[in-house]
């Protein structure tokens, strides 16, 4: 007998002990020699006085296992209560989130009966890195971050899923039209990396219309690659017109530590009534069972699964009169799957994985890329100010340029309004002030911006935020405003 694999299980809250016994079940059934260590999250650890949502014994156990089996879990209503996903994705440097979104036409009622994409999101920086601020009493800021590494690891991922997975393309969502810095960025990394796989296609599309050829005809798509926020929204979505989103299940890789889940949540109304649809935790366990290298059992229960889907035997989230034939419970449903270990579905496409000793799942780290040239040119100083118009503001600023260091424009939420603005632009208590060397092409140095904020604040003036802005190796770091 093959040596147990040790794996960290969390029954979680709701609906989630009801589909955690019953994926378990199946995969005890289906031969899956696992050593499960099982821990409290959700719910009653958040209410026990831990705003994580999570004790911190459990970071032992994902250490020793590498390898968790997460049930949905409820966050109790009110403040204060961090998100546990969030927390566990960063701790754990859980850098990939994986989503397959697949239709099963005719036997699931979907408008897509040709559907079969994977979203692989980043999954720890973009605008859920969480840096927030309230800056004036009208503005508040959220900070969008994307590194170079950051989009190395995830795209690489993309890539290396595509090729040991038998897909095709490859393709890339951002919207560097508007954000040329940062989703220029990951759309710069994606070409340099794409054009390492010459064996896969690839190819990129503005975001927005995008979204709209994936919600209209997903089947133009194989895998998709992008940053965390749009990742997040668009794996519902693609979850959702395939079938269901409580069919679909996720991986969220690492380096060291994986945790794998359904993507739905608690649905605590549900609870205990014995309806829940155990399939996105199943199949979530099912990639948990090809990470693991058990890509035999992981075919078992997955094409167990795709026989009981075929032969109609539905909970009632999917049961429909005509492509359905008996509705059943949690309990009955895995029974139903467990009892089909060993046959294949005979019209939908039967699972297939490669053994662990041929994927070469390694990730390579970041390249190591040479320093850039950096030079400070300059500094943008933000005010919460209410006393005037741009103009009024401009030539008050105007006065305070000296010491090598001037007043070069202003914007309002992005728009430029000084000098040369139109009465137009509304304009908030938010505005961002740029200072450039008097000479140009000259740098600034730091004790000039310091003797600038001191003449700012001697003015009277609110000084919220101050930027450095940067050229480096010769190229600007920093964006323009619309009109400037």
């Amino acid at each position: 007998m093959s040596k147990s694999v040790p794996i960290t299980v969390a029954h979680g809250d709701g609906i989630g002990p009801e589909i955690m016994a019953a994926t378990l079940h199946i995969l005890k059934e289906a031969g899956a020699n696992l050593d499960i260590e099982t821990i409290d999250i959700g719910e009653k650890v958040y209410l026990a006085g831990n705003s994580s949502g999570i004790e911190p014994s459990a970071w032992d156990s994902f250490r020793r296992t590498k390898v968790f089996l997460k049930a949905p879990i409820t966050t109790p209503q009110g403040g204060g209560y961090k998100s546990l996903n969030v927390t566990v994705r960063k701790t754990l440097g859980l850098y990939a989130n994986v989503r397959p979104c697949v239709s099963y036409h005719p036997f699931v009622d979907t408008k897509h009966p040709k559907m079969d994409v994977v979203i692989v999101r980043e999954n720890e920086e973009d605008l859920y890195a969480g840096i927030e601020h309230r800056q004036t009493q009208q503005v508040y800021q959220c900070l969008k971050l994307i590194s170079r590494p950051g989009s190395e690891k995830i795209v690489r991922y993309a890539f290396e899923y595509a090729r040991r997975n038998n897909r095709k393309k490859v393709t890339c969502f951002t919207k560097d039209n508007i954000m040329k810095l940062t989703d220029g960025l990951f759309h710069k990394v994606f070409d340099e990396i794409a054009a390492e796989y010459s064996d896969i296609e690839n190819e990129h599309w503005i975001v927005d219309i995008g979204a709209a050829k994936l919600a209209d005809t997903p089947e133009l798509f194989d895998v998709l690659v992008m940053p965390n926020l749009y990742g997040d929204v668009l794996s519902d979505v693609a979850a959702q017109i395939a079938g269901s989103v409580g069919l679909a299940g996720s991986a969220n890789i690492g380096e060291h530590v994986s945790m794998f889940e359904a993507i739905h949540g608690s649905a605590p109304r549900r609870a205990g009534q014995n309806l829940a649809n155990p399939s996105g935790l199943l199949l979530g366990a099912v990639m948990m069972l090809v990470h693991i290298g058990e890509t035999h059992v992981a075919e078992r229960v997955h094409n167990a699964w795709l026989r009981t889907i075929e032969d109609g035997i539905h909970t009632y989230d999917i049961y429909e009169e005509g492509h359905s034939k008996q509705k059943v419970g949690t309990k009955e449903f895995a029974d139903a799957v467990a009892q089909r270990v060993g046959q294949k579905p005979e019209t939908l496409k039967a699972a297939s994985y490669k053994a662990a000793e041929e994927r070469n799942a390694e990730v390579r780290r970041a390249t190591p890329r040479q320093s850039a040239k950096k030079d400070l040119v300059g500094v943008d100083v933000f005010l919460d100010w209410t006393k005037g118009t741009a103009n009024d503001l401009g030539d008050s600023l105007s006065k305070l340029s000296g010491d090598g260091i001037k007043l070069d424009m202003m914007s309002n939420r992005g728009v430029k309004v000084w000098p040369g603005g139109h009465a137009e632009t509304f304009c908030s208590d938010h505005w961002r002030c740029r200072f450039l060397a008097t000479t140009d092409g000259d740098g600034v140095s730091h004790p000039q911006i310091i003797s600038l904020l001191k003449r700012v604040a001697d003015a009277g003036f609110d000084f919220i935020k101050t930027e450095n802005l940067y050229n480096f190796d010769g190229e600007r770091g920093y964006s323009l405003d619309q009109g400037a």
